[in-house]
């Protein structure tokens, strides 16, 4: 059984990116975005993405970036992603999609019904789209938060599950996730923290254990794996056609 496309996001060190591609992770994500705790500089952002090479995709995680921002990633850190996570406008994200040339996932938070319509105006912009859950009051991070939204609301989308879907994720909710969602992938940061901005790998091990155990369990039922990444395309957003507007 094929497992799900898993992106982890904040990585600061070669040592835990070693670890979560040890133990299935497809896709690493690096933030650059000051007020983050998982905030990386520069220079940082381009000796990690050194480090993964060929081994996983890369994202870069970003709010509201300026022009002069996008250039510099994109020239710098030559990421295959640039994650827009801020109040980005449909016009600005294409306008980024245009003048990088990378791939872009639009970040869309969630609390109610009416935030699922805003997915359809951004897909036709962005390569992927990734559902959060509204960042909590008094939050200055627009991810990254530790809590999730109500997935059954969800269930308003019908058989749409090309998302990427985050908010709270962690080993004791992963299983419910992979047989009640089945989106196009999982992305997690705090559920594998011990602090913010402090990753562990005995919390690596913890939640990829479930995963494993998650999987098995469904295997053993007989019943149908989550989409995998051949099936959805996931990540070969580095090599398909943008998306035109």
């Amino acid at each position: 059984m094929i497992r799900p496309h898993i992106k982890i996001c904040g990585l600061k060190s070669e040592a835990l990116i070693d670890a979560v591609l040890a133990r299935g992770c497809t896709e690493i994500g690096l933030m650059h975005f000051e007020p983050s705790p998982r905030h990386l500089p520069i220079e940082d952002m381009i000796r990690l993405r050194t480090h993964v090479g060929g081994r996983a995709s890369v994202t870069v995680v970003t709010v509201d970036p300026s022009d002069e921002l996008v250039a510099r990633i994109a020239a710098r850190v030559r990421p295959d992603t640039l994650q827009l996570h801020g109040k980005e406008s449909i016009a600005r994200v294409a306008e980024i999609a245009a003048s990088s040339g990378l791939s872009t996932m639009k970040a869309i938070s969630v609390a109610t019904a009416g935030d699922l319509e805003a997915i359809a105006p951004y897909r036709a912009v962005a390569d992927r789209i990734l559902l959060d859950a509204k960042r909590p009051k008094g939050s200055v991070l627009p991810g990254g938060n530790g809590v999730s939204f109500d997935w059954a609301l969800l269930d308003a989308l019908g058989g749409d599950r090309d998302f990427i879907l985050s908010g709270g994720l962690n080993a004791d909710n992963i299983a419910e996730a992979l047989r009640r969602i089945r989106p196009r992938g999982f992305d997690l940061s705090s559920g594998v923290e011990t602090a913010p901005g402090v990753k562990d790998a005995g919390l690596v091990h913890r939640f990829f254990d479930a995963v494993d155990a998650a999987l098995a369990a469904e295997q053993t039922d007989g019943g149908s794996a989550p989409p995998s990444m051949a099936e959805t395309g996931q990540p070969d957003h580095l090599t398909q056609e943008r998306r035109s507007a």
